[in-house]
């Protein structure tokens, strides 16, 4: 007769042994950077002790998951977004996690196929600036397949999902009061996509700051466009169009106030003399710009880090029953510069 088949040793049995959950185990033999080196350690023992052997395929097969995350924004060259993705990237590596990198370009087109083929790929989670006007039915389904969504920047109405930003609306408003402060009454808001929750809270915002300052709204001055720096140039001439320039401009971003500055430079304007200017995210650009360009930060590398730990927690925990959504919102920093303050026709 021959010998009895040994039994395989699974994770269970080596989470049991160590004394910790089969999640935390898992996240050992994985390779994440998130857990204690005391833990890693006790796992390590428990394994070498009891013969266990990681099988990645077959736990891949398993689940049908790997440990890559979807990373889906708008445009790679706006520069918000490279400095978050260096932090978002660099928490996900710290957890243990690879990534692949989607652009939709504002397209839904492009953002169901990219969608498609990450989830193709089984990835374990996705976080996300979602292209304007996304259907909520999108997260319903990643719901449905257990793979779990941080939107970062912008919200989607009907969406249950977890949600990173800032307070765009409030930071907006200290934006208009500064310039009021600085003695402006005609202040106008420049570029952002409509219908955007982040178009929408930074105009209530805007609205609110123009009400508490008594000053009159003039619809002619607030333009909505794309949140680029070719934009930023066509809005600025739009607006010089115009019977009389405002006296000062607040812009959806940093881009678009970079483009303005160009677009005043080409007509013999100078931004800060001229007109003055306030952008938001502050990006690197904007302190070396010419003049440095006033902003509202709202702490995109921030963004980065609490998105992948957020989406860490969602993957890395044991219970199925449904949970709260989070919703995140850093505060927003006004950063003063030369852009706002030295402006000729007030003083």
């Amino acid at each position: 007769m021959g010998d009895k088949k040994e039994k395989r040793v699974t994770l269970q049995d080596v989470a049991k042994d160590a004394g910790v959950s089969r999640a935390t185990a898992s996240l050992v033999v994985r390779g994440s950077t998130s857990i204690t080196e005391q833990t890693k350690q006790k796992v390590l023992a428990s394994m070498n002790k009891l013969g266990y052997v990681y099988d990645r395929v077959a736990a891949s097969f398993r689940s049908r998951r790997s440990s890559t995350v979807g990373i889906i924004i708008t445009d790679i060259g706006n520069p918000f977004f490279s400095e978050l993705l260096a932090n978002l990237q660099d928490r996900l590596d710290e957890l243990g996690y690879t990534t692949l990198l989607g652009m939709t370009f504002e397209s839904e087109s492009k953002q169901e196929r990219i969608l498609e083929t990450m989830l193709e790929h089984h990835v374990c989670g996705i976080i996300m600036a979602p292209v304007a006007g996304t259907n909520p039915a999108v997260f319903a389904r990643l719901k449905q397949l257990n793979v779990p969504c941080v939107l970062i920047g912008r919200e989607i109405s009907g969406a249950r999902v977890d949600y990173i930003g800032t307070d765009f609306q409030w930071g907006t408003k200290m934006a208009v009061r500064h310039l009021a402060d600085q003695g402006h009454k005609h202040i106008a808001l420049l570029g952002g996509t409509p219908h955007t929750s982040a178009y929408n809270e930074r105009l209530a915002g805007y609205l609110e700051g123009l009400e508490e300052s008594r000053i009159p709204t003039d619809q002619r001055h607030i333009i909505p466009g794309p949140p680029t720096r070719e934009s930023g140039a066509v809005i600025i001439n739009q607006l010089i169009r115009q019977d009389k320039l405002p006296t000062a401009a607040l812009c959806h971003n940093d881009i678009v106030a970079l483009g303005v500055i160009v677009g005043l430079r080409e007509n013999r304007l100078v931004a800060g003399k001229d007109m003055a200017l306030v952008g938001f995210d502050d990006i690197k650009e904007a302190a070396t710009a010419n003049p440095g360009l006033t902003t509202v930060a709202v702490g995109s590398g921030q963004w980065g880090i609490e998105a992948a730990n957020l989406l860490h927690q969602r993957i890395s925990s044991e219970t199925q029953a449904p949970q709260e959504t989070a919703r995140i919102i850093l505060p927003p920093k006004l950063v003063i510069r030369e852009s706002s303050t030295h402006f000729m026709g007030v003083h």
